[in-house]
């Protein structure tokens, strides 16, 4: 998942050549942490694959608005906040910060400090990780369950709602900052992510797709067709990070209910009453 497509993003960019998200209405022009590090990190695997200057200029441009606007939230952990109301199931209110910002904005300052030996990468790297070690009720990012099951929330709302796809790009955070520093602890949230995606994923699972999250509404938000995919390609990558073949046995199930026109079309029209009852 090399974030190829987010690296010469169409939309606007401020003076300094980071990108600026469009929201429209009363929201407009904003950063998104998230949108940012995976056009660092595409920049970054460009870079790689090329040599290219402009792409190295790009991902630390990006490295650099991460170490810039690391901010401490009220319980003085450390995050990179998103400045905009978001209307989910519990409305987000300015400022919020997320599981799967933190994640991958970890993600690409390690690469920008493996590139460039620079320490202030590191360092905000390091802040960063703290939020994994706080809880979502004070200030970090992580949640653990009455069975003892531990989850990093991409949206951080009460009761949480473990949307599958943040979880799992954050746990990638935590293992790229324990290959880069050998950091012992993110090497057990890591496991522990591992744990609960193999002990929990058939909640995700309606026989016929996936679902977006586990909010605990009667009627289950099923993933968007893009979601679904992403799974699939997470679940994948997930086989080769682990090697476990429980990974790649439910990638294979999902990409089967994608393919079949039949649990594609019962999945569109069970999605298409759900917006209507909630949304």
């Amino acid at each position: 998942m090399p974030f190829i497509a987010k690296a010469d993003y169409a939309g606007q960019y401020d003076g300094v050549g980071i990108p600026l998200l469009d929201y429209h209405g009363t929201i407009g022009l904003q950063y998104n942490p998230i949108a940012i590090a995976q056009y660092g990190l595409g920049n970054h695997c460009l870079f790689r694959r090329t040599g290219a200057p402009e792409r190295q200029q790009k991902f630390l441009a990006a490295s650099d608005w991460l170490v810039d606007n690391l901010e401490e939230n009220p319980s003085r952990v450390r995050v990179w906040n998103h400045h905009f109301d978001w209307e989910y199931r519990t409305p987000l209110k300015a400022p919020w910060y997320s599981a799967l910002s933190q994640g991958q904005g970890i993600s690409l300052l390690v690469r920008a400090h493996q590139e460039t030996g620079n320490a202030r990468y590191l360092e905000a790297a390091q802040h960063a990780f703290q939020s994994f070690l706080h809880a979502t009720g004070k200030g970090g990012v992580t949640y653990v369950d009455p069975d003892g099951y531990t989850w990093f929330e991409e949206t951080i709302v009460d009761p949480p709602t473990h949307i599958l796809n943040g979880f799992i790009w954050a746990s990638w955070g935590l293992h790229d900052y324990y290959l880069h520093t050998g950091s012992s602890d993110a090497q057990q949230l890591f496991t522990k992510a591992v744990r609960t995606l193999r002990d929990r994923l058939y909640l995700f699972d309606v026989g016929f797709w996936s679902l977006y999250e586990q909010a605990g509404k009667h009627l289950k938000m099923l993933a968007s067709p893009f979601y679904h995919r992403l799974h699939i390609v997470q679940l994948q990558v997930m086989h080769r990070l682990t090697g476990d073949a429980f990974f790649q046995d439910y990638a294979t199930r999902w990409e089967l209910y994608r393919r079949s026109r039949l649990k594609s079309s019962l999945a569109l029209a069970y999605k298409s009453v759900f917006k209507l009852a909630y949304y």
